[in-house]
């Protein structure tokens, strides 16, 4: 009779485990998994979609909304992007199947809590490895380094500088994961690089070799940095500091110049312009900018909606004035008088245009589907005068907005033109031209058609219409089979200028485990130049010529 009642429950006790087994969500993943996701959410996804999940540039990815959608449905999201801007992750091979419906499955989690950091943290990070004394008094090289071309190596972590005269390779250096940014000091001297995960590399160009002299981790995940470029009558601060915004933490990092020694943080967690009531802990730094009329940086506060203008005079001490603009903010440049800063709100498909001069918002533009301008790019036109062109993630159009309120009133803060890109959808990251050019470039990497993904739309600045469109060649778009597996180079990315302006570089943006090619077009004949390989390109994003980032040229 006990056999029989022990038999029983030992029965019911299975019963019940299947069930519960039967019942258990197919989402569910192992530590081992949920570290292994983590990362490549962290490399892939965060930078549109939060480190929280909450949403910014990419739509919210919290667990009450992915886990209706379910697992197939994200899978096929994954694998083949959408038409407004997500890339075809698994269908390019940056991701394999096992990684997407990994990544399909880890949505569906709750996210984990990411780390935070303090200034200490940061300063036990700080290394110096030349002081500013040790370093050169003159250029050492004979080179033209004021054409110099720095070009992101993304996925490797690395930066080549390039002599934009010869085509050679100068150096490459060791810098963080995945750049996403370059910027130079006032002088043009200094080269700044951060990565994705939150590395500061100071670069200096004098150098016989241009090397790193000085580095920091300022946070766990950036995207922007810049220095200070005011000399006047409120001091004189060229390249006296440099500043960096964190995504996480939400934080602005003030450093020392010339040495990256860590001196003041300041975080970005606020409240929402448009719902004071709403706290955003995740409130990230999207862009930054130094001011030409004052000792500030203009600094992007992406989900609150706001703009800070930060007074870097005294730096442990800083006066920031907070200005309402629109949600989400991202990136964008300067207009040519370099009074005005347009910025993208680009989850409410407006520009924002800043007046550094007066310090208030001087209008917001409806322009398109998301816009992603990049820096943007201006242009005299014979009838609009200056205008400041944008491209868009969901929309096949470019707007360009009027931008001298004086001298042409009539088209002040007005999309004068929007000019249509051939084919459906967006996928335009950045245009870019020159004022001794007569065109305007555009790429197009994450659309999802991959013919639409492989040129450059050539647009002349006085019709503003596409007149021509460049091919890269065909051998640097072939799928290739590395240790059994397919990648697929998503196509050119990032255009960029020689400090003449008469040619244009474009980076064909590969897999990290083939080569891939820089590719450098006459911008008279609209033909290949040359194409600069070897073994170390890999994963060519973007490039920054000295001279050009120098100046606030494009």
């Amino acid at each position: 009779m006990k056999l029989k009642v022990a038999t029983a429950v030992l029965s019911a006790s299975l019963l019940a485990s299947f069930a519960l087994k039967a019942q258990e969500p197919d989402w569910k993943l192992s530590d081992e998994e949920m570290k292994k996701a983590s990362q490549i959410y962290f490399d892939r996804c965060a930078g549109c979609h939060g480190m929280l999940r909450k949403g910014a540039t990419g739509p919210n990815l919290e667990p009450e909304k992915t886990r209706k959608m379910g697992t197939e449905a994200l899978k096929a999201i994954i694998h083949y992007g959408t038409a407004g801007g997500m890339p075809d992750w698994g269908a390019s091979g940056e991701l394999t199947p096992e990684e997407t419906l990994l990544m399909a499955k880890f949505i569906q989690n709750d996210p984990p809590p990411p780390p935070e950091t303090s200034l200490d943290k940061i300063k036990a990070t700080w290394k110096l490895y030349i002081p500013p004394e040790k370093r050169p008094t003159k250029p050492m090289t004979n080179r033209n380094w004021k054409n110099y071309m720095g070009v992101v190596l993304r996925d490797v972590g690395k930066v080549a500088i390039i002599d934009g005269d010869t085509k050679e390779l100068v150096n490459i250096v060791n810098t963080g994961f995945a750049v996403h940014i370059l910027r130079m000091s006032a002088s043009g001297r200094y080269m700044y690089s951060i990565g994705r995960d939150g590395k500061v590399t100071l670069i200096d160009l004098w150098m016989e070799k241009p090397d790193v002299v000085a580095e920091v981790k300022t946070c766990n995940d950036a995207r922007s940095v810049d220095t200070s470029k005011y000399k006047g009558s409120k001091g004189d601060f060229l390249d006296k500091y440099a500043v960096v915004g964190c995504y996480w933490p939400p934080a602005i990092v003030t450093l020392d110049g010339q040495t990256l020694e860590p001196l003041k943080i300041v975080s970005t967690s606020s409240y929402a312009y448009d719902k004071p009531n709403e706290f955003i802990r995740e409130a990230r730094v999207a862009s930054i900018v130094a001011s030409h009329h004052n000792p500030e940086w203009v600094i992007n506060i992406k989900e609150a909606g706001q703009v800070w203008l930060y007074d870097y005079s005294d730096p442990l001490n800083p006066k920031i004035k907070q200005l309402n603009a629109e949600r989400f903010l991202h990136d964008g440049g300067w207009d040519s008088s370099k009074r005005y800063f347009l910025v993208a709100a680009n989850m409410r498909n407006k520009v924002v245009a800043v007046d550094t001069e007066e310090g208030k918002v001087a209008a917001i533009v409806e322009t398109g589907n998301k816009p992603h301008p990049g820096r943007g790019a201006n242009i005299n036109h014979p009838k609009y005068g200056p205008i400041w062109c944008t491209g868009h993630l969901g929309e096949n159009t470019i707007a360009c907005i009027g931008t001298d309120p004086k001298g042409h009133p009539e088209y002040a803060w007005k999309v004068v033109k929007k000019i249509t890109l051939p084919g459906d959808g967006g996928g335009n990251l950045f245009v870019k031209t020159h004022p001794d050019s007569k065109y305007m470039y555009a790429d197009r990497p994450l659309n999802p058609d991959k013919e639409a993904q492989s040129k450059i739309y050539v647009i002349d600045k006085d019709k503003l219409e596409v007149v021509s469109e460049l091919k890269v060649p065909e051998k640097y778009l072939q799928p290739r089979t590395v240790n059994g597996k397919e990648v697929k180079p998503r196509g050119p990315v990032h255009l960029e200028f020689n400090d003449k302006g008469d040619e244009v570089w474009v980076a064909v943006w590969g897999n990290k485990l083939i080569p891939s090619a820089i590719l450098v077009f006459d911008d008279k004949t609209l033909k290949l130049k040359k194409a600069i390989e070897g073994d170390w390109v890999r994963t060519p994003t973007g490039h920054f010529n000295v001279l050009n980032t120098q100046k606030d040229i494009y």
